[in-house]
């Protein structure tokens, strides 16, 4: 889904290797600020796939999008949080990813979800890229008041 406009987020500086905590059944939330909040992330939520069953190659894949996340709102919001939790949807088990800052909003997310689109230059996946790892990707944006993605992979 693609639309809307949205929130949230906490701010402080601490490599978020101190900082984070659980959310609810076996869940984690990251503080991001820096690169350090990056790996931080990337790796507790490479831990909680794990933990949940997921693949090798999965693996990867869910860390990789984590890490586009997370480098997002450092790059484009300063700050903002990575939250990751267990989801279950019937029979089928899996991880959702929320990233979510209070950052400058994305003007246009339907250029900003086409290939090639950066404003910052890098030659990362960004949003197209997290939306093709992932199995399910919503986003809300608007000017002045954050993004939220929000994004799902189960276990085949």
């Amino acid at each position: 889904m693609v639309g809307g406009e949205r929130r949230n987020s906490n701010h402080g500086h601490q490599a978020a290797a101190s900082k984070s905590r659980g959310v609810g059944l076996g869940g984690v939330c990251v503080p991001i600020h820096s690169d350090l909040d990056i790996m931080v992330a990337r790796q507790r939520g490479r831990e909680l796939a794990a933990q949940l069953g997921f693949s090798g190659t999965d693996l990867t894949l869910i860390a990789t999008a984590i890490s586009e996340l997370a480098r997002n709102i450092v790059v484009y919001a300063k700050s903002g949080e990575i939250i990751m939790t267990s989801v279950q949807r019937g029979e089928k088990k899996g991880i959702a990813v929320v990233a979510r800052d209070e950052g400058p909003g994305i003007p246009d997310i339907r250029r900003a979800l086409s290939d090639g689109f950066s404003t910052s230059r890098s030659l990362g996946l960004g949003l197209p890229g997290v939306r093709r790892l992932m199995d399910e990707f919503e986003i809300v944006s608007a000017p002045n008041r954050g993004t939220s993605v929000k994004v799902n992979k189960w276990i085949l």
